[in-house]
């Protein structure tokens, strides 16, 4: 299991270089989910954008992310909302080990 001092009141991992699948993999227990070929796509779609922009994606720019890196089907936030329920963006980001999106609340 984690360490809970590893992550904030909210759940988001505090130092971003802790991160990795494994650990991943625990947090989206924890949310419920298990992780698909599908999860771990959108996941480092949001990796490579927080590393190019350095902010974690509100969704419009994770939908815009999407598309461009796997296509228009796949970035649609329905889609999005079928693998990450409630919140697309805060739940992967979560997932992802990077901040919580800043007009997210």
């Amino acid at each position: 299991m984690t360490a809970p001092e590893l992550f904030d009141e909210e759940g988001y991992l505090l130092d971003l270089n802790d991160w990795n699948e494994s650990l991943a993999q625990e947090v989206a227990a924890k949310e419920g989910l298990d992780l698909t070929p599908a999860h771990w796509e959108i996941i480092h779609v949001l990796r490579d954008f927080y590393t190019q922009f350095e902010v974690s994606p509100a969704m419009r720019p994770l939908v815009k992310a999407v598309t461009k890196a796997l296509g228009p089907d796949k970035g649609k936030s329905i889609y999005l909302m079928q693998l990450f329920p409630g919140s697309p963006p805060k739940l992967a980001a979560k997932i992802a080990g990077l901040p919580k999106p800043a007009n997210c609340l």
